[in-house]
């Protein structure tokens, strides 16, 4: 049997793996730290296709909206492929923060983990088919919460 393996896959694996291997040699992470890492991704939440689901996937059963989420991103985004987004809170004790668009086929689109030391704030860009609610996250003292923000994705970049 012949595997399949592109050049894309190859320099992708190799990009990845090299820049662990040098936070290992650097003593910034070690090998138990690495490999714990990349047991750590959580398929089952990028899997989810609706809000409750990705609740219940990132450990929570529920969640409740909070004012002390801040969502950034633009009102109109005239190219949906590179949206970008950054989330802020006051909330204590984050662990987690997702960044989750409803009308995704996956609804889950990022995720991080916070150590208790980081600054309860992450940007990132994330892609949307069409116009749609987005949602914050957060996991605070092992419970949900949320905010949200609409943004209208616009057609061929017209901006109208």
């Amino acid at each position: 049997m012949k595997a399949t393996f592109t050049r894309r896959q190859a320099l992708q694996g190799g990009a990845a793996y090299g820049a662990l291997g040098l936070f290992v040699a650097a003593g910034l992470v070690t090998p138990q730290q690495a490999l714990a890492q990349q047991a750590a991704w959580n398929k089952a939440a990028f899997d989810t296709t609706d809000i409750d689901a990705t609740a219940k996937a990132l450990g929570g059963g529920g969640f409740a909206p909070s004012d002390k989420i801040t969502l950034t991103g633009p009102d109109i985004a005239e190219n949906g492929a590179v949206v970008p987004v950054g989330v802020a809170t006051t909330l204590p004790n984050v662990t987690q923060i997702a960044i989750l668009v409803e009308k995704n086929p996956n609804t889950l689109a990022a995720n991080f983990k916070m150590s208790k030391d980081a600054e309860p704030f992450v940007t990132t860009r994330v892609k949307m088919g069409q116009s749609s609610n987005v949602y914050a996250m957060v996991q605070s003292d092992g419970k949900l919460y949320v905010a949200k923000k609409e943004i209208k994705v616009t057609l061929g970049g017209c901006g109208g």
